[in-house]
């Protein structure tokens, strides 16, 4: 197992993808796709909204979440609903991972398993079914030093 999924790819061109599907590009959403694009992990919306209002204090968070439903729409982001804090969002062009939520610093860990992959294969063709898509998300907390 690694502990860290592969670095994805170069982030998508999130610009390019909203332009092409007809959303036009303001110069707050333009500050916003900038800060997604440079934003590492799993940021939430108000992370995002503190960044990019930090570069452009008349960005409203309602035009972040806008922003960020038209992404996830386009299928170029991917939206976690990790227990029951903010949804966070990450790009959806990496390799398949599941992650490690830390329940007390929130901390996402992207983690790949070859033998959970196999195991959950395993058990899905024994109960007569094939994966179509899955997601796995462990929570749990740092251990202490004995």
């Amino acid at each position: 197992m690694t502990r860290s999924a592969p670095p994805p790819p170069e982030k998508p061109d999130y610009e390019t993808l909203l332009r092409e599907s007809g959303v036009r590009i303001t110069r707050p959403r333009r500050t916003i796709l900038g800060i997604l694009a440079a934003q590492p992990g799993h940021p939430d919306a108000l992370e995002i909204f503190r960044r990019a209002s930090a570069v452009d204090p008349a960005i409203s968070l309602s035009t972040v979440y806008r922003t960020m439903r038209l992404l996830e729409e386009m299928g170029a982001i991917h939206r976690h609903a990790f227990g029951d804090g903010p949804s966070r969002f990450e790009t959806a062009d990496g390799d398949h991972h599941d992650h490690l939520i830390d329940i007390e610093s929130g901390e996402v860990v992207e983690f790949s398993s070859e033998r959970i992959e196999a195991l959950q294969t395993e058990i899905a063709r024994e109960l007569g079914y094939d994966i179509v898509s899955h997601r796995l998300e462990i929570y749990g907390r740092k251990r202490r030093p004995a």
